[in-house]
């Protein structure tokens, strides 16, 4: 599982849904689909009708990978924090029972409102 508790664990920009998809399907269950996708140069993470999946890529060659699934289920209190007129990253802290506080961190228009509501969409 990827280590939430050392700050920010990604710095996310967005991406096509195609550019991960293929990575990320064959974990999905019936009638899931991805709404969202955001990238690293490496990592990224995806919000789909039922959950987050983190991919954190690992090693020289890439093949390695720790995929993280984060149902909104499991999500008791959220935070967004959109980007300012010199501060341009917005930030997302969702805080989940058993695990503790998971913080991600995006540059430039990632529409972070638009994440806000999906997730009060599922939780409230």
């Amino acid at each position: 599982m990827i280590d939430f508790k050392n700050g920010s664990v990604f710095k996310l920009k967005p991406t096509g849904a195609e550019s991960v998809e293929n990575e990320v399907k064959p974990l999905f269950v019936p009638d899931e689909h991805i709404i969202g996708a955001y990238k690293t140069i490496r990592d990224f993470v995806i919000f789909t009708n039922k959950r987050i999946v983190a991919v954190n890529v690992q090693g020289i060659t890439g093949k390695k990978k720790d995929y993280s699934s984060l149902p909104y289920s499991k999500i008791q209190a959220f935070s967004v924090e959109t980007a300012g007129v010199l501060d341009l990253d917005s930030e997302l802290e969702l805080y989940f029972s058993g695990l503790g506080k998971v913080k991600f961190e995006f540059t430039g228009a990632c529409g972070i409102v638009e994440i806000g509501q999906l997730i009060g969409e599922k939780i409230l």
